[in-house]
């Protein structure tokens, strides 16, 4: 009766331990998790983090949901939208936004409903779903859903201007891909600021080393005010141009699901309390 209960007990360790492993390769290889899982996906998540026979390319990181696009095997492929019936504010920074990306499609959300739009999104293949927000004809909200499983990052706009509300509009913005600048986002100590930082990586692809714009999200007072530039050299002299728009942001909330889950796990939220804190950028 030992023998049999020991046997028992071995195929179950193996059976989980196969589960694991079919959801770990499921969120490595960035594909939906086997149907007869999803229930107990966190569980056999949770499990697998802490199994000590656990191989070295098991998923170990907050941000394995990224690794692909990281490592530069999956290209950004953007879908901007709007919330439903948008001013016309709105829809020309949506068109600004789609221009900020390379590689993105905006899509009029008319009536879909936000499952519907990111089952559409899915099937495209796109990485992200950038959503826009409004109040009262003013851009106040941002969100960037990562596909196909999440995270999705809340974050609220302030002082949104324009690209023609700029000093000196461009006459053009070029569709090359941006090098991007990130301003106290790396410190050991702000894991929050190397999340965020990760999330809006993954948004553009890889620029080329002569491209001549630069797209910066500069970390002060738990806000990250966003600006993009071109420049021109002619012999020793830059020439620097603001292109817009530009905005503050500031993040709310993390969830690990996707835009169409309310009821996913909360990676981070932002506390009424918090306001008084310390820093949390």
């Amino acid at each position: 009766r030992a023998a049999r209960v020991a046997e028992a007990l071995a195929q179950g360790t193996v059976r989980g331990r196969d589960r694991r492993r079919r959801v770990a390769e499921a969120l490595a290889a960035g594909k939906p998790i086997p149907t007869e899982l999803r229930d107990e996906e966190a569980e056999l998540r949770r499990l697998d983090a802490l199994d000590p026979m656990r191989g070295v390319g098991a998923p170990n990181s907050v941000d394995d949901e990224f690794a692909r696009s990281l490592r530069g095997e999956r290209l950004a492929k953007v879908c901007v939208s709007t919330s439903r019936d948008p001013s016309s504010r709105l829809k020309q920074f949506a068109k600004e936004l789609k221009h900020l990306l390379p590689n993105s499609t905006r899509i009029n959300r008319g009536n879909t409903r936000v499952s519907d739009l990111v089952d559409a999104t899915r099937r495209g293949e796109f990485t992200d779903l950038v959503m826009v927000h409004e109040t009262r004809g003013q851009p106040d909200g941002l969100v960037c859903c990562h596909l196909p499983l999440g995270p999705t990052t809340y974050f609220t706009l302030e002082n949104c201007v324009l690209r023609h509300d700029v000093d000196t509009p461009p006459k053009y913005s070029s569709d090359v891909a941006p090098h991007l600048i990130f301003h106290d986002f790396d410190a050991d100590a702000k894991p929050l600021a190397r999340r965020l930082k990760t999330v809006l990586t993954c948004l553009f692809p890889v620029p080329k080393a002569d491209g001549q714009r630069a797209v910066t999200f500069y970390n002060a007072m738990d806000r990250i005010s966003f600006r993009h530039h071109s420049w021109t050299e002619a012999g020793r002299d830059v020439d620097l141009a603001e292109l817009g728009p530009r905005f503050e942001m500031r993040p709310y909330m993390i969830r690990l699901g996707t835009l169409d889950q309310p009821d996913a796990d909360v990676e981070w939220v932002l506390r009424p309390y918090m306001n008084s804190a310390k820093k949390i950028l």
